[in-house]
């Protein structure tokens, strides 16, 4: 700034134009316009929101509402049997560079393909959070639950992960649509 830019604003020609800084400007505008432009934001909200909305509009309305019909079920089903849903017993071992949990689901009647569990931990450093899908494994014996299990590197502590459950749904924006979630502790 001090070598450049406000020289260049106080350095006029015999008109009084500072000629360097227009050209500076005239150049910033050029190159910043089209990223701060209404057309720019028309564009970017047509591709980004509402192509997609009505895409999912036309699934969710195609075959007399099938996907529609399905969709309202789902969420009926949640709300019924949310309240229900729990954990059991969370084990943890760790060797070989990698912690290993497994997570007993108790699922309440839940369809388990209406449910994703993960294992979650928060950002660090300004990173992103871990959000690791956990697979669904045996069925618990006398329970309408599953073992779900995931590994992750040991870089970071095991007690940074806690298990949770989140509703899924294809083409359903959680948590927009569906905010419900159940943590593990």
């Amino acid at each position: 700034l001090e070598r450049e830019v406000i020289p260049e604003f106080y350095t006029r020609d015999e008109s009084g134009i500072p000629t360097a800084w227009v050209k500076r400007m005239r150049e910033s505008m050029a190159r910043l316009t089209p990223r701060f432009s209404a057309n720019r934001a028309v564009c970017e909200y047509t591709e980004q929101h509402y192509l997609p909305a009505a895409s999912a509009f036309r699934e969710r309305a195609a075959d007399n509402g099938a996907m529609g019909l399905q969709l309202v079920t789902w969420q009926r089903a949640l709300e019924q049997n949310w309240s229900n849903l729990r954990f059991g017993e969370m084990k943890v071992t760790s060797n070989g560079g990698k912690h290993i949990f497994e997570a007993q689901v108790y699922l309440s009647g839940l369809d388990p393909y209406s449910l994703r569990v993960e294992l979650y931990a928060d950002a660090v450093n300004g990173g992103e959070p871990v959000r690791q899908e956990m697979t669904r494994g045996g069925q618990l014996m006398g329970a309408k639950g599953a073992i779900y299990s995931t590994q992750v590197p040991t870089t970071r502590p095991a007690t940074d992960y806690t298990a949770r459950v989140i509703p899924c749904f294809p083409g359903v924006a959680v948590p927009l649509e569906a905010s419900r979630i159940l943590w593990q502790r």
